[in-house]
């Protein structure tokens, strides 16, 4: 479960820093996520493939929508890539301990640490609680994402509307990802955009789908770790996981190490490190890309999506190369390289 220390917001500034941590909570679930898609060998598992990359997706979103709040009031996003293993941004994790997270193949490792990210603060009582429960602990201080989001719009809707600056520096739809992008221009905006973020990602009112009636994103995680589909269920929590079979099959994923940015490749074949090379750079790249669209560059939106294609390209290539002293490949280390000038 991921928990937010979090102090009273009393002012504008409280709300863009933390609004900057929820920029950097939202792009620092990328890299695990995209990690454990690509490690999907092509033609298999499409059920969990398919989960994954969806979230992955909504993750996106959820970054440009707050750093869209950010920008109308005012603020500069910027996105600071994570190492992993580590720490998400902003003192994550239970009993205020940040919860380390890793780069994961397909695994049940994997989708046990994408759970208790995505967990909401009060999860139905289906056969995941039991599993969890050592994540689960709570600090006295601690938060959800869904509560750390609520303080935050608990504060929004108390500001004027001078507050805020209609149209600046906005990543809409006509961009990227059609019907699902939109400008914040006030505090109903940002309301809206708080609610999708949140009931995507725990679901809402209690329940495993969110406010468009697709199942989110814990419970979609929950699927392929059970290797049961989510169903309608006569009984008090009103689903069960099965009976039917999500058909994971993890023998087919590809043998991958997990934290490759802790691995050293100096050691290794040409080939080995001119993948992670390829690798690094598209990343790089996608970020510095990210960054100029969330800050006003309309047209770096397009070429930051080339971006994320080439990532793609370059980490399922990295999959494929076999390290020197195994059976064992090296999937993206999503090492952040910039160029020095």
């Amino acid at each position: 479960m991921i928990r937010l220390q979090i102090n009273r917001l009393s002012s504008v500034q409280d709300a863009l820093d933390l609004l900057q941590t929820a920029i950097g909570v939202e792009f620092g679930t990328l890299p695990p996520y995209l990690y454990a898609l690509y490690s999907i060998r092509p033609g298999t598992n499409p059920q969990a493939a398919d989960r994954v990359k969806s979230v992955a997706l909504q993750e996106m979103i959820h970054m440009c929508l707050a750093s869209n709040i950010l920008n109308a009031l005012g603020g500069a996003p910027l996105l600071k890539p994570p190492t992993y293993p580590g720490p998400l941004p902003g003192d994550i994790g239970p009993n205020g301990t940040p919860l380390t997270v890793h780069l994961f193949p397909l695994s049940l490792d994997a989708m046990k640490q994408a759970m208790a990210i995505e967990q909401p603060e009060d999860p139905p009582d289906f056969p995941v609680q039991e599993m969890l429960a050592a994540v689960a602990a709570t600090g006295p201080r601690a938060m959800t994402i869904g509560q750390f989001y609520e303080a935050l719009d608990h504060y929004l809707s108390t500001l004027p509307a001078s507050a805020w600056s209609p149209n600046r520096n906005q990543v809409t739809d006509s961009q990227f990802f059609p019907g699902q992008l939109f400008a914040i221009n006030g505090y109903p905006d940002a309301h809206k955009a708080i609610q999708a973020i949140v009931s995507e990602g725990e679901g809402a009112d209690n329940s495993p789908l969110d406010f468009q009636g697709e199942i989110a994103h814990y419970y979609r995680f929950g699927e392929i770790y059970h290797n049961k589909i989510l169903t309608k269920a006569d009984n008090p929590e009103g689903y069960t996981w099965g009976p039917q079979p999500l058909g994971v099959d993890y023998s087919t994923v590809y043998p991958a190490i997990c934290d490759p940015g802790t691995y050293d490749f100096s050691k290794e074949p040409q080939p080995v490190q001119a993948a992670q090379n390829a690798c690094n750079a598209a990343f790089t790249e996608m970020v510095d890309l990210l960054q100029s669209a969330l800050n006003g560059n309309s047209g770096a939106l397009g070429q930051a999506v080339s971006a994320m294609f080439k990532l793609r390209t370059t980490a399922m290539n990295a999959f494929t190369v076999p390290l020197a002293c195994s059976s064992r490949v090296a999937g993206p280390a999503f090492l952040y390289q910039p160029t020095k000038h």
